[in-house]
């Protein structure tokens, strides 16, 4: 599993005219499910996600977590985080889970960060998607499963 978050001030999701999710202040995340993934890593990467401390103190310093700085989620799938692009100008896509396997992980994820209690927004799987965000900072965090997860 692949995430990228990003730090924002507001973000939203929209498909056509629909708005899908829209939050403040909090982080876009971008979820990407791979072939291999199971619950039990989606499961630690939701875990891993909810602890981190990337949110500033009244120093300025990255000291809290999500709930701590009262945030929200905006989570997107994205398959497209498993891009292969080391041969040729097209990318591949192999790597990433097919939707029967991803869909049901991702809703999994997403369930799990609500469990915290942390308010958690989201696009639509599949969906074409206009996604806007004001980045806080700049704060972007990579956290990839098979390098992140001890």
């Amino acid at each position: 599993m692949i995430l990228v978050v990003q730090r924002v001030t507001r973000a939203s999701a929209r498909s056509g005219d629909e708005l899908l999710g829209e939050i403040g202040h909090g982080a876009v995340v971008m979820a990407g499910i791979g072939a291999a993934d199971t619950p039990e890593i989606v499961d630690r990467m939701a875990d891993k996600l909810i602890g981190l401390r990337y949110f500033e103190d009244s120093e300025g310093r990255t000291n809290h977590a999500i709930a701590d700085a009262g945030g929200s989620l905006l989570v997107i799938s994205q398959f497209t985080l498993y891009a292969d692009i080391r041969r040729g100008r097209r990318p591949g896509f192999t790597h990433a889970a097919e939707p029967e396997i991803a869909i049901p992980l991702i809703d999994r994820f997403i369930e799990r960060l609500r469990a915290t209690g942390t308010a958690v927004e989201t696009g639509r799987f599949g969906a074409d998607m206009a996604v806007e965000l004001v980045n806080d900072g700049p704060f972007t965090m990579v956290i990839d499963s098979e390098r992140d997860l001890a």
